[in-house]
């Protein structure tokens, strides 16, 4: 659930975080990520409060950047059920302690990475989850393989979840075949024509063309 990028700018001019997520649920998404920061993604806290109000709903990640244990705390009581951990942005000893907490507060930390050195940080902290993102935030350049690349050196026990530069069936055939196991999708779907179609043509429950 996303309305803008740095690198695009404010990109759904007409944005209602319930339909989006509705969409989402109702085409065959399997968990929800909603942008909750507002400087940079023109996100809200309350978008996953709304989300979280629903009657039924998948389970929800909160995508910020967060850094303070009040964040954590923050975003289970806005009902998130996973937050996001970017490590290049935490100190080792920051991130084991935000890890931890989610852990004890009953979410699952998706800890980003960009890099292995990056990598082998992490997994000190025995993550589930772990989100290689092909984005590099330096200057918001994809690379499609940083996540191929990377993932023989990721345990198969952990979750491995692609992030960015994601847009079609053939990238996510391409990514289950090189052994992962989840991807992050935002841009693809929010600037789609039609939402619903084009979620059920990443998840492979309908093919266009």
């Amino acid at each position: 659930v996303k309305c803008a990028s740095p690198s695009r700018g404010v990109m759904v001019t007409d944005f209602d975080p319930l339909r989006l997520a509705r969409t989402y649920q109702e085409n065959g998404a399997s968990a929800i990520s909603v942008l909750t920061d507002e400087r940079y993604f023109k996100g809200h806290l309350d978008y996953l409060r709304q989300i979280s109000g629903l009657e039924s709903h998948l389970p929800l990640l909160r995508k910020d950047f967060l850094w303070d244990p009040y964040q954590v705390y923050e975003a289970r009581a806005a009902g998130a059920d996973a937050v996001l951990l970017i490590a290049a942005y935490l100190e080792p000893d920051v991130l084991r302690d935000l890890h931890t907490l989610s852990l004890a507060l009953g979410m699952a930390p998706l800890v980003e990475v960009h890099s292995r050195e990056e990598l082998d940080k992490v997994l000190n902290c025995g993550p589930v989850l772990v989100g290689i993102n092909n984005r590099d935030l330096r200057d918001f350049t994809v690379r499609f393989d940083t996540v191929l690349s990377l993932r023989q050196f990721v345990p198969q026990d952990v979750c491995l979840v692609a992030e960015s530069g994601i847009h079609t069936p053939e990238d996510v055939a391409r990514l289950a075949a090189g052994g992962v196991d989840a991807v992050l999708i935002g841009e693809a779907l929010v600037t789609a024509p039609d939402v619903a179609l084009k979620v059920r043509n990443l998840a492979g429950l309908e093919k266009t063309g």
